[in-house]
């Protein structure tokens, strides 16, 4: 009998490390599974067969993945001529699902089952799309406490196994360690800037990052500025864009929890990162922007009041968010102002992005994942 054969299938940057993660647990779990799929370096690393790589197709917008349908048409018949020729015995979506569920009911014609891990957001917006999905899937899996309701009421087999974050944000030292390992005083007033890890999003958020930065440093002369970048982007493209910006930013590509944890306020783009950010209770904004006719689109479909993942996952608004013609110098500085000024303000945000990790689950998220596709390979 031939080795169990996995397809995994993730389209950006968080669903590859979400993938990676589970993999690595899986193989604990049963060392002889064989890994191919989608994917970027984590899922490389972690030593799955790439046949397409996913760092060619990691959009947001409507009308961005419209300019690459191109080459996500090529990603979808190298994956489509794969799954055929090497017919898994399970297929794993991660996310991505307006690609992923294209694969799904290819696998289905195959006969392949299919496990979804990490939900689209049929809560937030084209709700009766879960119907659809319960068509096309043999069983989803879930991320935060709220979505598993959505799908028994659907009759659609689900498992919350839990935010494979919970557990895996922690620090290495101290803050006050940390700014000396990045070469940053003690006492002076650190704001990170996050803006994304899609080229895209940095397209779109880049200069408003530096503008606000600048406004920054002209009201706060000693503030410095720490920008992680992410592995799918490509760092010294980000660092000559620092350097044309005219405002000095340190940055840096390891120890993301670290910086993270040394920062008192934080502007970050809408995504999981801004989870991690919850769960080490440092006070921040939210920001969004993609092209015009995206917004319009999307915000005609999008039917709740958030879209940063700590406000949904909470049901109220914590962070202040700003998007599209909210995300504004001016309003983005204010609010990272009276972060830094208003101690009472910044403690009651930590209070509330308390509240967050009560939610996500036990900390076991991509054990408990991996256990999950483990029963199904064992069947």
């Amino acid at each position: 009998m031939s080795n169990p054969h996995v397809m995994v299938l993730a389209g950006e940057a968080s669903g590859d490390a979400h993938a990676a993660e589970f993999i690595e647990q899986l193989k604990c779990l049963q060392a002889d599974i064989r890994f191919s799929g989608m994917g970027g370096q984590s899922m490389r690393s972690a030593g799955v067969e790439l046949d397409y790589d996913s760092s060619n197709i990691a959009v947001v917008g409507l009308v961005e993945v419209i300019r690459h349908w191109g080459e996500i048409k090529r990603a979808m018949a190298i994956i489509r001529q794969a799954m055929e020729q090497n017919r898994p015995d399970l297929l794993i979506l991660v996310d991505y699902p307006e690609f992923n569920l294209k694969m799904a009911a290819h696998a289905r014609e195959l006969g392949i089952r299919v496990l979804f891990y990490i939900s689209p957001q049929v809560w937030a917006w084209r709700p009766k799309r879960i119907h659809k999905i319960g068509r096309l899937i043999d069983h989803m899996a879930v991320i935060f406490k709220f979505e598993a309701e959505y799908y028994r009421r659907a009759n659609i087999p689900v498992s919350f196994v839990g935010n494979p974050l919970v557990g895996k944000v922690i620090t290495t030292a101290g803050p006050d360690e940390i700014h000396s390992r990045l070469g940053i005083e003690t006492g002076i007033q650190l704001v990170g800037l996050f803006p994304g890890s899609r080229n895209n999003e940095i397209r779109n958020l880049l200069p408003l990052l530096f503008e606000t930065a600048i406004e920054l440093k002209k009201q706060k002369p000693d503030l410095r500025f720490v920008m992680p970048v992410a592995n799918s982007l490509d760092f010294d493209t980000i660092k000559d864009e620092c350097l044309n910006s005219g405002i000095d930013i340190l940055l840096t590509r390891d120890d993301i929890y670290d910086v993270i944890s040394c920062c008192d306020a934080i502007i970050s783009c809408s995504g999981t990162v801004t989870l991690e950010i919850a769960l080490l209770k440092i006070p921040m904004c939210i920001i969004y922007k993609v092209s015009w006719l995206s917004y319009q689109i999307m915000s005609r479909l999008i039917n709740i009041p958030y879209i940063g993942l700590v406000n949904i996952v909470a049901g109220r608004q914590i962070v202040q968010e700003f998007v599209q013609d909210r995300a504004t110098v001016n309003n983005i500085s204010k609010e990272i102002l009276k972060i830094l000024d208003q101690k009472q303000y910044a403690t009651e945000l930590k209070q509330g992005l308390c509240e967050v990790k009560s939610n996500l689950g036990d900390g076991c998220g991509s054990e408990n994942m991996a256990r999950l596709v483990l029963s199904f390979i064992n069947k």
